[in-house]
């Protein structure tokens, strides 16, 4: 046998043993995906059965039961795994169930109620950059409104959660610094973030345990939890806002509010109290934004706000924008009693449509301005308020803004 022959058998050879050698290899790791798959092999098989919806819904609404129905058929329809549903209680407004699904798996958690339900929420899902839904069932509905939202039309709005786009917005914080003497604060609101950081933290900034409070602006049911509660007397506390946060009258009307009469018209009910607060006293406010010196005004209330639109197509802080990284404040005064009152409503329904009324010597007057953080402190103390939750009567209040720090689901 030539040389050439014996090549050509080492050849044969050395190939067979490279068959063997590869089927061994490839029967290997075909066992190892089987038992533990890759990275690759499980977010293909996440994207071939569908995101895991969860829903953290107050049971006191009356549409939840109902809802629940929905939205597990929804769910089997669009071949979406089962959704995980979880209720809020009166010991915990949702920030404990939002992590428990967050925990589980959850692709997306989904705010089922009103304001307070949604700060909650949001208190669970800020820094985690997974997307949270709203169904809003509400008064205000404030987000909802904010985000162009269907309020009114649950169906829709469980469209928009299984198939929207994801959008980054910015949240708001807000520190009560100094409590007024006495104080009639009960529980503490939806969600606090205790021990918080300063204004100057950022997004990553771990964020502490939520205080015990409730989240149903209406119908209380047992077991239920109650939104609009007033925050304990703790100053290490900061509490989450999406929309505005204020101190004087806007926090007073809330406070004033008839939970019966909210329940029969909704929102009116905030301007029915509200008249019981026309010819409240001004209030003598030190107000400092960012690094600049504080100055000294008189005024009604005072508003720091992550948008602005309220309901009843009211706008009330028209350049505010959910996602630019800073807030918008507007300190508003009035004079003249009723007339007063007038002449500033006009103004903020004008300015909803791009009007503003700069006359001098108005008895009524909006002055806007913005910052990053915002600090403002009145003679005897008034009652502060965040998205609609009350925070008690405060001496001293501090907000600031957590640019993008909340992804949100929108249509």
């Amino acid at each position: 046998m030539g040389w050439e022959m014996w090549l050509g058998v080492a050849a044969v050879a050395i190939s067979a043993v490279a068959l063997i050698i590869a089927m061994t290899v490839w029967s290997q790791q075909r066992r190892r995906r089987r038992l533990d798959p890759p990275a690759a092999v499980a977010e293909a098989l996440a994207e071939e059965t569908g995101q895991l919806i969860a829903f953290v819904a107050n049971p006191s609404k009356p549409a939840v039961a109902a809802l629940e129905r929905t939205v597990r058929q929804v769910c089997a329809e669009a071949d979406l795994p089962e959704p995980l549903w979880l209720e809020t209680t009166i010991e915990d407004p949702g920030v404990g169930q939002t992590r428990e699904a967050l925990a589980r798996g959850a692709d997306v958690v989904v705010a089922v109620g009103g304001d307070g339900t949604v700060r909650a929420v949001a208190e669970g899902m800020v820094g985690t950059g997974k997307p949270m839904g709203l169904i809003p069932l509400g008064t205000g509905n404030l987000l909802a409104r904010n985000l162009d939202l269907p309020i009114a039309d649950p169906d829709e709005a469980l469209r928009i959660v299984v198939a929207g786009a994801d959008r980054v917005i910015d949240v708001g914080w807000a520190r009560v610094l100094e409590f007024a003497e006495p104080d009639d604060g009960a529980r503490a609101p939806a969600s606090a973030r205790t021990a918080a950081p300063g204004p100057d933290a950022g997004p990553a900034t771990v964020h502490g345990t939520a205080g015990t409070a409730g989240t149903a602006d209406t119908d209380q049911a047992p077991g239920a939890s109650s939104e609009g509660s007033v925050a304990e007397r703790d100053t290490r506390a900061a509490h989450i806002f999406l929309v505005i946060a204020g101190l004087g009258f806007d926090a007073a009307m809330v406070a004033d509010a008839d939970a019966t009469l909210k329940a029969k018209v909704g929102w009116v009910a905030y301007f029915v109290a509200g008249i019981r607060h026309l010819h409240g006293r001004r209030l003598r406010a030190q107000i400092q934004l960012d690094d600049t010196p504080p100055v000294t005004a008189k005024l009604r209330t005072i508003l720091v706000g992550n948008c602005g639109k309220l309901p009843g197509g009211i706008t009330l802080l028209p350049d505010a924008v959910l996602d630019d990284g800073i807030l918008d404040i507007a300190a508003i005064d009035t004079r003249g009693g009723v007339v007063g009152w007038a002449q500033l409503l006009g103004d903020v329904v004008m300015q909803g449509f791009g009007v503003r009324n700069d006359l001098p010597a108005k008895i009524g007057r909006i002055d806007h301005a913005r910052a990053k953080r915002v600090r403002v402190r009145v003679e005897g103390g008034e009652q502060a308020q965040v998205d609609g939750d009350l925070l008690g009567r405060a001496v001293e209040l501090e907000a600031w803004v957590e640019p993008g720090g909340l992804v949100v689901r929108t249509a």
